[in-house]
């Protein structure tokens, strides 16, 4: 077991390190984002399971803060309202629980991040087709090969992985960057 546990690990460490090769859209994503907040704008955030957990989390380092003290950023993940979440479920399908949120909440120039580890939700591609159709900045935090959504967002951010708990794992790194870059750079003169 010793030896599986290792190479875990080891697979892990490498997944991560070629997320060098995403350092462009890493940083083309900060600059969207930090554009956006620094105009009046809002981060909307959405995924399905333990990528909704992780839609939560971003937004809660943007309201919150990462590492340092300052200002609240505006950051909403619309994944957490169950009773939205269900009736939309209910009322239409489970296909438009974002696309539906998206049309009511987003505005030209807001960033949206979908995640999806297999890049084919199609409730979150629905949801990022809505927000292009609003003049958002798309970003689509992906794995695989970034399946249907790699097509259609504006930043592409793909985990070349198929496992989805290793995809999850590099999806953590990356949105951390981001949080951190973006934090540091909004932060000057805003406490």
């Amino acid at each position: 077991m010793n030896k599986n546990i290792q190479n875990s690990i080891l697979e892990s460490v490498e997944i991560i390190r070629n997320l060098i090769a995403l350092s462009n859209e890493i940083e083309k994503s900060i600059k969207s984002i930090v554009k956006a907040i620094n105009s009046g704008k809002k981060l909307v955030l959405f995924g399905n399971g333990g990528s909704a957990a992780d839609a939560q989390h971003i937004a809660a380092e943007f309201l919150g803060r990462f590492n340092l003290e300052r200002k609240s950023f505006p950051a909403l993940a619309i994944t957490s309202n169950s009773s939205t979440i269900t009736a939309l479920a209910n009322d239409y399908s489970y296909d438009v629980v974002f696309s539906r949120q998206c049309e009511s909440i987003v505005r030209k120039g807001d960033v949206v991040i979908g995640i999806s580890t297999s890049g084919n939700s199609q409730n979150i591609k629905k949801g990022l087709i809505e927000s292009k159709k609003r003049g958002a900045i798309t970003i689509g935090l992906l794995g695989n090969k970034g399946g249907e959504i790699k097509k259609i967002v504006d930043i592409p951010i793909v985990v070349a992985s198929n496992k989805t708990s290793k995809i999850q794992e590099a999806h953590r790194v990356i949105y951390h960057i981001i949080c951190d870059e973006s934090e540091k750079i909004l932060s000057k003169g805003s406490k």
